[in-house]
């Protein structure tokens, strides 16, 4: 069993409060509990920019790479005007 780490980093410059961060943040943090990850958001005060961490257990290698994948997808497919990059380890 790997556990797997993962940092989405976003950028949002159409935001201009904390208010509209946090909005988006939590329709991303609701989207990816249904995928089995825990998620906690470490955005600081700036409101163009939104720090996710994220956690995930997989199987294998293999696996763990498909969720990211996956996430990668899903936030493309529902978020179309967001700017992010996903840095992950596998442990």
């Amino acid at each position: 069993m790997l556990i797997v780490h993962a940092l989405l980093t976003l950028d949002l410059p159409y935001i201009h409060s904390l208010k509209g961060r946090r909005k988006i943040l939590s329709s991303i943090k609701e989207r990816l509990k249904n995928q089995n990850m825990a998620v906690v958001d470490l955005s600081g005060e700036y409101p163009k920019e939104g720090v996710v961490a994220l956690c995930f257990f997989a199987a294998n290698e293999q696996e763990a790479n498909n969720k990211i994948e996956k996430l990668q997808k899903v936030l493309e497919r529902q978020f179309l005007d967001l700017e992010f990059t996903i840095n992950y380890e596998i442990l």
